[in-house]
């Protein structure tokens, strides 16, 4: 029960408490007035009656007595008189009988009043002449102590009413900081911080909203101290110091975290010799100013490609990520950083296409990060020793299948729900018990099972991102996945699927003829929420109004905040790759990958959020980031199994 309800029941109470005593003592005091006026009138009428009575009762006149009584007993207030003449014992008795109107039944049964007479002895000196006798009606009592009561009650229950209703609404006036309070404690839990709130005038409620406002400034600052402490250690362990550009250890994190699943795109590498020349003419300071400079020109002249990274992996070595590009974006890249370059060539007084060259290659299937790495060099090396500014690694791997044949595959694949799944376990740190299975799903084309590395990169290129989804989500329902266990599954949704409304409307659907939809999870990618934030808030709350759950995927992967799990609030996050890589031989570098996702944890934490790290391969690596306490862990520890 609520505060409010608490007092105003306690009030209430005590009200009707007063009111009933009230009602009590009136109800007493008027019974008993009534008696005593009733014993008074009778009193009274005896007397008077007597006096009158005499003077005839002496003379004899029988006529003029009863005209007497008549007048007296034809009011009502009596139920009987009777006078005894004493010289023959003559009675005459007038009797009315007890009629009581306009009262309840039920009060009359109260028996509140009995039934009071009084006997004069009628004298002439020593002579008695008659015996007058009256009893009281009881009727006119009830009648009289009714109406009153009745009355008494009216008036007192309109004085409760109001009461309770201007009780009320000062109450709530009272009470109102109170529920500012609860709002604002609520908003706090979930890491929404507004201004101080006002204090009221109430002495004690002000020193609950003072503790509040005092605390929410204290949590503020707790939040964005964590907040800074993973930008710090971001910026400590991924920046070069220099250029501000992410270094060769953030670049090889991205480069795990891009090869470890399906994708496509281009490497530059590019070395810029004339910097040297800059240090030899003018200073190490002159040559870190220039550093500057073109980093911030590369930053924000280049195409912005998706999750486009540039790096700076040594004095004169920048590498440059193109995620999601193929060949003529690639190309168009290639061309807009030669022009760059040139420009800032030009600026600082050196001669353009000189002293630099730019090795590219091409993400191919099944490629590792040294193979790319040395791909790109050896397309660098190659423009060096041909003195030209630029140089293509072709790869000898002719394509299996053209643009226009894989969208024709690929669209009766997935329109016949040729899928064959399989799924991940997700345990949990402490016990080991299964948390979640994640789904992964390979295609059936032309009667050979394709990978999900080497068809989802023509996925996202021919934009069936959306169909695939739908398909996918319908087949684990057509193939009774869901009851196979009692765990839920998790589904990674395509980033093209984000931002589609009719894929919205669809899922909004689907859910609703779900049996059980708290068993399908969904997760979403981090690239995917910071470049879509208003869609895949849509999105979210779509999911979360249907009963199913949602998480975020490689998170921690993007340079920026991460505010927007405060925005969302998923049911968990799952740590990208990057950053819980383990080295059996960089202890350094281990331990700072270990602080920079215990501060994660530490934001998920506070907000609510379960954690999932990521690509654990083996029992040495589960141990070292068990002390990170997180919630569930995912890898190659227990590799995906055919369903």
């Amino acid at each position: 029960m609520t505060l409010f309800n608490q007092i105003n029941s306690l009030l209430f109470g005590l009200f009707l408490l007063v009111m009933s005593s009230l009602l009590y003592f009136q109800f007493t005091e008027t019974k008993d007035f009534m008696v005593n006026q009733m014993e008074s009138d009778l009193n009274n009428a005896s007397t008077s009656l007597s006096l009158m009575l005499k003077p005839h009762l002496e003379t004899g006149d029988m006529a003029t007595a009863e005209t007497l009584v008549n007048v007296i007993f034809e009011g009502g207030f009596y139920r009987k008189v009777s006078l005894t003449w004493l010289a023959d014992q003559q009675e005459q008795v007038w009797e009315n009988p007890i009629i009581i109107s306009d009262v309840p039944q039920w009060f009359t049964d109260l028996d509140l009043f009995y039934v009071q007479s009084k006997e004069t002895m009628i004298t002439s000196g020593w002579l008695q002449l008659a015996t007058l006798k009256i009893e009281s009606n009881p009727a006119i009592g009830y009648r009289e102590l009714w109406r009153i009561m009745n009355d008494t009650a009216m008036i007192l229950s309109a004085l409760f009413l109001i009461s309770i209703l201007l009780l009320h609404v000062r109450l709530k006036a009272i009470l109102k900081p109170l529920h500012e309070v609860a709002v604002h404690a609520r908003e706090i839990a979930e890491r929404k911080f507004h201004p101080d709130m006002a204090l009221p005038k109430t002495t004690e409620l002000s020193d609950v909203v003072g503790a509040i406002n005092s605390m929410s400034r204290q949590l503020k600052l707790v939040f964005g101290a964590l907040d800074n402490e993973v930008s710090t250690l971001k910026h400590d362990k991924f920046f070069d110091a220099v250029s501000e550009l992410p270094n060769r250890q953030y670049l090889v994190g991205q480069l795990n975290s891009w090869l470890a699943g399906p994708g496509f795109g281009g490497l530059l590498l590019a070395k810029l010799d004339w910097l040297e020349d800059i240090h030899s003419k003018y200073g190490f300071q002159v040559r870190d100013e220039t550093i500057r400079v073109l980093a911030n020109q590369m930053q924000q002249t280049l195409p912005q490609h998706e999750e486009c990274i540039i790096a700076r992996i040594s004095n004169t070595e920048f590498v440059f990520l193109v995620t999601k590009g193929e060949h003529e974006q690639i190309t168009e890249y290639l061309q807009s950083l030669i022009r760059l370059i040139n420009q800032e060539m030009l600026k600082a007084g050196c001669e353009p296409n000189r002293d630099f060259a730019i090795g590219v290659t091409e993400r191919t299937p099944k490629v590792t990060r040294a193979e790319l790495l040395s791909q790109a060099d050896n397309a660098l090396q190659n423009a060096i020793s041909q003195n030209k500014v630029s140089s293509w690694f072709h790869v000898n791997e002719q394509q299996e299948f053209s643009r226009e044949e894989w969208r024709t595959r690929l669209t009766n694949a997935i329109s016949n729900n040729q899928f064959l799944f399989q799924w991940q376990p997700v345990q949990l740190t402490e016990s080991g018990a299964v948390m979640q299975r994640e789904i992964y799903c390979r295609l059936q084309i032309d009667n050979e099972i394709v990978k999900a590395g080497e068809f989802m990169p023509y996925i996202e290129r021919l934009s069936l991102g959306k169909q695939l989804d739908c398909c996918l989500l319908e087949s684990i329902v057509a193939q009774n996945i869901l009851n196979l266990h009692s765990e839920p599954v998790a589904v990674n949704l395509a980033r093209e699927s984000l931002t589609d409304p009719e894929f919205h409307t669809w899922l909004a659907s689907y859910l609703q003829q779900l049996a059980s939809p708290e068993l399908v999870h969904f997760e979403i990618p981090e690239s995917g929420i910071t470049g879509n934030l208003q869609a895949s808030i849509e999105l979210c709350e779509i999911i979360k109004q249907g009963g199913a759950k949602f998480g975020v995927d490689n998170c921690g992967r993007q340079m920026g905040s991460l505010n927007y799990l405060q925005v969302l609030k998923p049911h968990y996050i799952k740590l990208d790759l990057s950053l819980s890589a383990y080295d059996h031989e960089e202890h350094e570098e281990n331990q700072q990958n270990l602080e920079l996702c215990r501060a994660l944890v530490n934001i998920a934490r506070g907000l609510e959020i379960q954690v999932i790290i990521t690509g654990i391969e083996d029992q040495e690596h589960l141990a070292a980031v068990k002390p990170l306490r997180t919630d569930g862990y995912q890898g190659y520890i227990a590799p995906p199994v055919d369903i």
